[in-house]
């Protein structure tokens, strides 16, 4: 267990934490684990056998647990994925065309599955021959030079190259080519960014609060967590196979705020801030997901780990996950429903199992998240924690970005700040550190003017898209330029008191997390008022996000996206308290 055994200060805790948690750091270790005992779960003993086994240093799945299992299970058998990069087989299969690669179903298997271990995503339907890049961007915190790498990466792409702002506070750029693969790779690892472990059957990019370590009012510093959570589960970069053969992907975040910018409710683990016997350290939520056939709020798993506790609860967790989870109908195969088929104290029994002297504390009631917090936005100027200095959120529409757009934030990052820039979940982008006295000079800066206001208008602050069909092959519609453009419209109608939260995701897989905002479009094919088919969208209402979390419920179904402007705009008034432009200017003479 030494490659776990990191070990964290005492945190810098708000000041809405009872002063008796500011102890010395003696104390942050201190006092008698409760050790879990075992329970009675009815499962059978032979469920409970792990379903993988370790070879030649790659896990794969047991023979006789290879019945009924789904594709992409017997695309890894076939060949194991990792190998791409930790082989270095990438440098064989970049040198050659597309045309070879397709006549043999190995190398078209890899360049449409297996390169997603690296990160990287065939746009084989719409964008034949180019592929989409996906970061791991641990707590959503970058550099201007690694901005500026990014940048000239996508700028040889012309048209076809640009960038997005993720809802996992990442970047994912577009307009990749083969061939250029193992060389932006080594470009990557030069600027300190990797792409690997960050797509398919393996853990996320790790999320924590955009305003870690600059905002007065937060409970923790998320950034030491999520980034020794990405080193441990990637091996710095390396390649680590111990977590490389889930069941299906797993997302992570680590809280550190009381406005629960980090979702933890949709996360298979959420670290939640809370102290116990003068310790810091965390409850544990589990089981949070999207997916087209069901979605899931994270429940307690009755645990709390210390700071040290961290790594070790993450890896029992995975663990448990990838030994146990079934690998059949990829719709049933998310954690949560392992934990559904053992029962949360079962689950919580297999975890036990897999930490270090099989001990895990049960949860605190010492829960450091105030329920009644007003959720605030990061838009325009705040100060920080740091006296004289402020940080700016932006307003990146539907997150998308060229070229010149990243060298502009990655200058105005290293002119006005300190070089640093943060993403959002809401596919925003924050300049932090920012001396007071230069404040005025930033906001005067032309593409604040132009196209990344800080003061955005009030419909806009809260607009989510995924990708869409533009790029995206499982995308039913276009995304980002309709999401636009039907929240202009609806602005021509109806004004609003404070912002709604409108997201858009293309197809059920629902990447753009419909489900959690307060108005949600889902794509989906429907018909007209002369019965022909047409782009349309399943409209979702009254997803709530922060302590008091709800996912929204199915609105209308299958409407054509040309009558969404009109239900919109009765949605938003009868819902929302927005009142009809025409009104509002007579109240108003």
């Amino acid at each position: 267990m030494s490659s776990l055994s990191g070990r964290f200060l005492m945190p810098q805790l708000s000041h809405t934490v009872p002063s008796s948690s500011a102890r010395p750091r003696t104390r942050l270790f201190a006092g008698p684990p409760t050790v879990a005992q075992p329970v009675e779960t009815g499962v059978d003993a032979g469920r409970l056998e792990p379903r993988v086994e370790e070879k030649d240093g790659y896990y794969v799945l047991k023979e006789r647990f290879r019945q009924g299992i789904n594709p992409q299970e017997k695309v890894k058998i076939e060949k194991e994925p990792m190998k791409l990069f930790m082989e270095n087989g990438i440098e064989e299969l970049a040198k050659l065309s597309m045309e070879e690669i397709d006549k043999e179903k190995s190398t078209k298997d890899d360049i449409d599955v297996r390169l997603k271990w690296l990160g990287l995503f065939h746009r084989r339907k719409n964008q034949y021959g180019r592929f989409m890049m996906r970061l791991k961007l641990p707590n959503g915190v970058t550099t201007s030079e690694q901005t500026r790498y990014l940048a000239s990466v996508i700028r040889k792409y012309g048209k076809d190259g640009c960038a997005d702002v993720t809802t996992r506070q990442n970047w994912q750029i577009r307009g990749v080519v083969l061939p250029d693969v193992p060389e932006i790779l080594r470009g990557l690892a030069e600027v300190g960014l990797t792409s690997l472990q960050s797509g398919m059957d393996n853990v996320r990019n790790p999320v924590g609060n955009p305003l870690a370590g600059i905002d007065p009012d937060e409970i923790v510093d998320t950034r030491p967590y999520t980034n020794l959570l990405s080193q441990f589960i990637t091996a710095n970069s390396r390649g680590n196979p111990a977590f490389t053969n889930l069941p299906r992907k797993w997302n992570v975040c680590v809280v550190g705020s009381h406005d629960l910018y980090e979702h933890p409710h949709i996360n298979d683990l959420a670290y939640m801030p809370a102290m116990k016997d003068g310790r810091f350290g965390f409850n544990l939520l589990v089981g949070g997901f999207f997916s087209p056939k069901r979605c899931a709020e994270a429940v307690p798993l009755d645990a709390w780990v210390s700071a040290d506790g961290v790594l070790p609860a993450c890896k029992a967790i995975l663990e448990a996950y990838r030994d146990l989870g079934t690998r059949g109908n990829r719709q049933k195969t998310r954690m949560m429903w392992l934990i559904d088929e053992l029962g949360i104290e079962g689950f919580r029994s297999e975890v036990v199992k897999r930490m270090p002297d099989q001990e895990l504390e049960r949860e605190s009631s010492e829960d450091l998240i105030q329920k009644r917090w007003e959720r605030r936005d990061c838009f325009g100027v705040h100060p920080q924690k740091q006296e004289g200095l402020s940080y700016v959120g932006l307003h990146i529409p539907v997150g998308r970005v060229r070229a010149d757009d990243m060298d502009e934030l990655a200058r105005l990052a290293d002119i006005y700040g300190s070089g640093e820039l943060r993403l959002t979940v809401e596919q925003n982008v924050i300049i932090p550190n920012i001396e007071d006295s230069k404040i005025e000079a930033l906001l005067g800066e032309r593409l604040l003017k132009d196209r990344f206001s800080p003061e955005p208008p009030l419909l806009m602050k809260g607009l989510v898209a995924c990708t869409g069909n533009e790029f995206c092959g499982q995308a039913i519609i276009e995304t980002k330029a309709r999401a636009m453009k039907v929240t202009e419209e609806v602005q021509r109608f109806v004004s609003v008191s404070k912002p709604v939260r409108m997201h858009w995701t293309g197809c059920p897989n629902t990447c753009g997390q419909v489900q959690v905002a307060d108005v949600g479009f889902m794509g989906c094919m429907a018909r007209d008022e002369n019965g022909k088919v047409c782009e349309g969208a399943d409209v979702y209402v009254g997803g709530r996000v922060g302590s008091q979390s709800h996912l929204g419920e199915l609105y209308r179904k299958s409407v054509p996206c040309k009558d969404l402007v009109p239900l919109v705009v009765d949605i938003l008034v009868k819902q929302f308290g927005a009142v009809p432009r025409e009104r509002e200017e007579v109240e108003e003479d």
